[in-house]
């Protein structure tokens, strides 16, 4: 009686439409990172701003910046979890948002043990 190989690919597949929700949440998590970035830009431009004056870009910048990384874990789980069966383009692009975000932490905490 001979065994199965253990190198094949499992035979179940992603449920229909799964690389459609992938791309469009990695889509939405780069446009709202990428919206983010505009209001941090002010927002450290007017950062020594008096108390009686409301600093509303900073707020933003954030907002912006979490409601991307909401989209890039909906990303990245799904993309995850089917990791072997769907294709290699769906597979990176769901993944890479939270990658950029954790190199961004990364990169925050070398600077910070720099300074």
């Amino acid at each position: 009686m001979q065994r199965p190989r253990d190198d094949t690919k499992p035979d179940w597949s992603a449920p229909l439409g799964t690389s459609q929700r992938i791309r469009n949440r990695a889509i939405w998590a780069v446009a709202l990172f990428t919206a983010a970035v505009p209001p941090a830009i002010v927002a450290l431009g007017i950062a020594d701003v008096a108390q009686d004056q409301i600093n509303v870009a900073l707020p933003l910048a954030v907002g912006f910046w979490l409601i991307g990384l909401l989209f890039s874990l909906w990303a990245a789980f799904p993309a995850l979890r089917y990791w072997e069966v769907l294709p290699q383009t769906t597979r990176w692009l769901g993944a890479l948002p939270l990658l950029s975000v954790s190199l961004f932490f990364s990169a925050v905490l070398i600077a910070a043990l720099f300074i």
